[in-house]
């Protein structure tokens, strides 16, 4: 038997069981349980010892989680955000990572567009004015149209490319984008302009935050960064919270140094109801979970499926992050008994 782990936080979603079910059921040689874990402690090797691959939600994975032997071959993350899981730690362990890149680009970059478009008609402002029965006050709530404004970008990978595609027909002014990984030639082809941070956050109308969560980027956007928005201006986060310093952007929408925010992560998860910036009108506020759509279930679910049924048969999967393990000795050897064992029973 093939024996496939499920973080058990997928339980309280119920966003993979008819995945599982659609995919896993009708191949009687791949068995799948779930597994508990201890939130911000990682999974002990006991917990994975009997599994060739593993799908996790918000599992944490780092060296305490392997032995130096073990039969674990795959980490597939539904989803593409991966700071809870070491992944020098993983390749010495010779196990792969892959997440779910084609699921995941479409359902956020609409969730930005929900958050600029609310932002920009103050959808909460007028929502608040009906329910107070302040027709009268109709007028101070008049919005932004997205024609001519300027768009920033802090990162441009898949998500920040699809927003970009999305707001298309809003015909846009100037397209802005702070990536020193971008190269210039695809941000032509991409028809963005490659600038400094500050630059970004001066001339934009919105900036939306759309890279990793990494050492780098961790405390990125701070005070420093707010201070230079213009008083019209709106930010987005649905990347990761802990890339803004988060006082320094509560801080910022107290002072009203910008128009608001539109913001679907936290630097804690989840936030305590009494943190400051709950308090705020100029926010939009979102539980991690905007771009939890039907579709995105549904993609997120089958492609990681994908993923482990691809290293199953001893291949390798779409869009693995930690790629130095794939010439590693170990993970080879790993693919090999995989790939034996799928033709025997295949055979069978």
């Amino acid at each position: 038997m093939f024996r496939v782990g499920v973080s058990a936080d997928f339980k309280v979603t119920g966003a993979l069981q008819p995945v599982l079910a659609q995919i896993f059921d009708p191949l009687p040689y791949i068995e799948y349980d779930f597994f508990d874990f201890t939130p911000n402690q990682p999974v002990s090797p006991e917990t994975i010892a009997s599994y060739d691959a593993v799908i996790v939600l918000g599992a944490p994975f780092g060296q305490p989680s392997f032995t130096g032997d073990d039969r674990l071959a795959l980490i597939a993350r539904w989803g593409v955000g991966y700071d809870r899981i070491d992944t020098e730690a993983i390749t010495r362990n010779d196990v792969l990572l892959a997440i779910t890149v084609d699921a995941v680009r479409r359902p956020v970059a609409e969730a930005i567009l929900t958050l600029m478009l609310a932002l920009a008609k103050k959808l909460p402002t007028r929502d608040r004015l009906v329910r107070s029965g302040r027709w009268d006050l109709r007028g101070q709530a008049v919005g932004l149209g997205l024609r001519g404004k300027i768009v920033g970008s802090v990162g441009m990978g898949n998500i920040g490319a699809e927003m970009f595609r999305l707001l298309g027909p809003f015909e846009l002014g100037r397209k802005l984008v702070s990536d020193p990984y971008l190269d210039p030639e695809r941000a032509q082809r991409l028809g963005v302009e490659l600038v400094d941070l500050e630059t970004l956050f001066s001339a934009s109308d919105f900036v939306a935050v759309n890279c990793p969560l990494t050492a780098e980027t961790r405390g990125l956007i701070d005070a420093r960064l707010f201070a230079l928005m213009k008083p019209t201006a709106y930010f987005i986060n649905t990347a990761r919270g802990a890339i803004v310093v988060q006082r320094d952007l509560t801080e910022a929408l107290q002072r009203g140094q910008f128009a608001g925010a539109g913001i679907d992560v936290f630097e804690q998860e989840p936030m305590s109801a009494d943190d400051p910036i709950t308090r705020l009108d100029n926010v939009i506020l979102s539980l991690h979970d905007l771009a939890w759509t039907d579709e995105l279930y549904r993609l997120n679910g089958e492609h990681a499926c994908q993923s482990v049924l691809r290293v199953l048969r001893g291949e390798i999967p779409d869009h693995p992050v930690n790629k130095a393990v794939l010439d590693r000795p170990g993970f080879q050897e790993k693919l090999r008994r995989l790939r034996a064992r799928w033709a025997e029973v295949n055979a069978e």
